[in-house]
């Protein structure tokens, strides 16, 4: 009985030293986290809208909507950031739609947690280049043969759960926006 309640004394002392030492680091950590989102977000934009001169963040829905405006200020489209649940984890992604909302110019997937191999496709130029220019006057499909319509990307094969997971998360947002916006 003496041996047990030392153990668990002595497990409760490593325990409690390991979440103090864990939240110290966090503490010191959080504003570099914040700070590398905040420039993956930048350089999402950057490439997704090379034009955009003015990038100033609206308030249009519980996320971030960006407004993107040209060197003469004219507004030439929105970048948002969407997020949703992919194979294995939360997929975030930041997408940039044209004034009217009826085309999409691209996605860039800022935080993907999905399988290697797979899912992880889903961060490669081959998928992402199939949200260049998409229509977006019906929501996007994802299909598992050749696409038939602008409104349509091949899923990755072997991962058409995480394929399937950009593109309702990208037509939820969509619509959020419309609503929002219009």
């Amino acid at each position: 009985m003496q041996e047990s309640i030392k153990i668990t004394a002595v497990l409760t002392l490593v325990c409690v030293l390991c979440a103090l030492s864990l939240s110290w680091i966090y503490g010191v950590a959080e504003e570099r986290i914040e700070l590398n989102a905040k420039q993956r977000i930048e350089k999402a934009i950057a490439i997704l809208s090379p034009e955009a001169k003015e990038v100033v963040l609206g308030d249009y829905t519980d996320g971030a909507v960006y407004k993107l405006s040209d060197k003469e200020g004219k507004l030439i489209g929105y970048a948002f950031l969407a997020e949703g649940q992919g194979y294995q984890s939360t997929i975030k992604m930041l997408a940039v739609v044209d004034p009217s909302l009826k085309r999409l110019e691209g996605i860039e997937v800022i935080e993907s947690v999905e399988t290697p191999g797979l899912g992880a496709k889903i961060q490669e130029d081959s998928f992402k280049n199939q949200f260049k220019r998409l229509s977006l006057w019906e929501p996007i499909e994802c299909v598992k043969e050749k696409p038939s319509r602008d409104n349509q990307i091949t899923a990755i094969t072997g991962a058409t759960v995480s394929s399937r997971a950009v593109v309702n998360i990208l037509n939820k947002k969509i619509a959020e926006l419309r609503q929002k916006i219009k």
